[in-house]
């Protein structure tokens, strides 16, 4: 990629996540908020049904409908199937196909500000290493396929993007910091890709911290899939922290302690999410990596 020439930044892809649908809303008021000399922005409310009435999705998860065999599956026809195919007309499409895609959203866990990426393109990951250079703040999550086939995620659309997962805020909610804070991240993103431009990348350090993605842990549940514990009260809201065996993870409603399991230290992400009871997730375990650049 030897030019950037048209950016999307997309939110609502969860229509209870706030923070990125205002963003969008606020940006189509001040398009020149993010309006630059050498490339051309767009903005794309993904789920505006399902934002209306702040559910995270009408039928099915949005961000779970682009498997490149669903999007060319003429027989699926839920709302959130048929909204991922015009939305790839719309942004991956021939004629109007963007460059880099910016998606937002938010998350009930304490994330603090974190990109998500679903690949291992060498832009994808200088780019997260300038924005944590500049903000150490910011957590880089690589939940990476194989393919751009095996990936379900808005992101399997364009090569170079990423999403913003921004916590914790409750569903539903606007806060202001967060939004303030996310805003400025999606501004710092944009400089770059125009001093990309103009063949002035800025300068970054040569190693990356990143938290890959191992395996997510469920809740404990009863053999007809009740719910019998919850995140243990030492590890509620530690999301990025180290988990060592022996750790506690669940408190049961009996008050017993369950403690990790595992062989080896993990770093727990998405602890807690409000939206991943339905999916069977208490947390996502990641590996803490330094990557060379």
């Amino acid at each position: 990629m030897n030019q950037i020439n048209r950016v999307a930044i997309v939110g609502g892809t969860h229509g209870n996540e706030f923070t990125g649908a205002y963003l969008v809303k606020k940006f189509n008021q001040f398009p020149d908020l993010i309006a630059k000399p050498n490339f051309e922005t767009v903005t794309l409310l993904a789920n505006p049904k399902a934002f209306a009435v702040g559910r995270r999705y009408i039928e099915k998860d949005l961000n779970r409908c682009f498997l490149k065999q669903e999007l060319q599956n003429q027989t699926l026809e839920s709302y959130e199937e048929l909204q991922a195919k015009s939305i790839q007309n719309i942004l991956a499409s021939s004629a109007k196909k963007v460059d880099f895609i910016l998606d937002l959203h938010s998350t009930t866990a304490n994330m603090g500000l974190t990109i998500i990426l679903v690949n291992n393109h060498s832009f994808n990951l200088k780019l997260a290493a300038y924005l944590n250079y500049i903000n150490p703040l910011v957590k880089v999550y690589r939940c990476s396929f194989q393919s751009f086939e095996e990936n379900p995620f808005l992101n399997a659309l364009c090569e170079l993007g990423f999403a913003i997962e921004v916590g914790p805020v409750a569903q539903g909610v606007l806060k202001s910091t967060l939004f303030q804070q996310t805003e400025k991240l999606v501004h710092e993103i944009l400089d770059y890709l125009e001093r990309f431009n103009q063949g002035e990348i800025p300068s970054t350090n040569e190693t990356l911290i990143m938290y890959q993605h191992l395996s997510v842990v469920d809740y404990p549940k009863k053999e007809d899939g009740a719910i019998f514990g919850m995140i243990h009260p030492k590890l509620q809201d530690r999301d990025y922290q180290a988990l060592n065996p022996g750790d506690p993870i669940f408190l049961t409603f009996d008050d017993e302690t369950i403690f990790y399991q595992g062989k080896s230290t993990v770093w727990p992400i998405f602890i807690n999410e409000a939206a991943y009871y339905e999916k069977g997730i208490a947390m996502c375990l990641t590996q803490k990596l330094r990557v060379n650049l």
